[in-house]
């Protein structure tokens, strides 16, 4: 598929159907690029339609299956959109970090990336209550091939994102801040204690890690 040089092609690139419960229509809008009027346009749809369906299909799905409908705040972005965005200073890490995970349609083989942040209104309303964000860090990690996870302190939003091959990293703005697990390190809390965390959480669906 060629970059969509219409709206019409916008369009049809919007209706591409990525998994069970996501279009790509779900992941190109943009406060940016609406208050800027830069379009959020990828420059290799297939890829972007490729590394966008893994993430869906292999993390958003059995999220939206197990807590029902998930938030989307900031989905794809184009290269020009982030660069813009983070020479702007509007939260976007620059175009060349390896953890940004917006920009779907970039690398090859093991340096694709697709990343999305989310918010899961089922857990934001017990993290408003006071709820610890490490008990959904660790129920996340304990069900899902994530690759990257970030907290945020608005609403434990959290940036997700998918490779090929996980790094399986979760960090944190929330306190306490820093790094909870690093890449390819063992919890520091064991199963069991970890499982009590969520233990109240809604039954998993979705396709379990062994």
């Amino acid at each position: 598929m060629r970059r969509p040089g219409s709206m019409w092609a916008l369009e049809t690139l919007g209706r591409t159907r990525l998994s069970r419960h996501f279009y790509m229509r779900d992941f190109l809008y943009s406060e940016i690029s609406g208050f800027h009027g830069i379009p959020n346009i990828p420059d290799k749809p297939d890829l972007a339609i490729e590394t966008g369906r893994a993430l869906c299909e292999t993390l958003l799905d059995p999220l939206t299956d197990t807590f029902g409908r998930i938030a989307i705040r900031s989905g794809y972005r184009s290269a020009a959109l982030n660069a813009y965005g983070n020479e702007n200073r509007l939260n976007c890490a620059r175009n060349d970090n390896a953890l940004e995970c917006h920009i779907w349609d970039r690398g090859e083989g093991n340096a694709r990336i697709a990343g999305v942040s989310v918010v899961i209104p089922w857990f934001a309303d017990r993290y408003a209550r006071g709820r610890d964000w490490r008990d959904l860090a660790w129920w996340l990690h304990d069900h899902l091939a994530y690759s990257e996870i970030w907290f945020f302190p608005k609403l434990c939003a959290f940036n997700i994102s998918w490779r090929p091959k996980p790094q399986r990293r979760i960090d944190s703005y929330i306190a306490p801040r820093g790094t909870l697990l690093r890449a390819g390190a063992q919890p520091s809390e064991p199963l069991e204690p970890r499982r009590k965390r969520y233990a109240d959480f809604p039954p998993f669906r979705g396709l379990a890690l062994p």
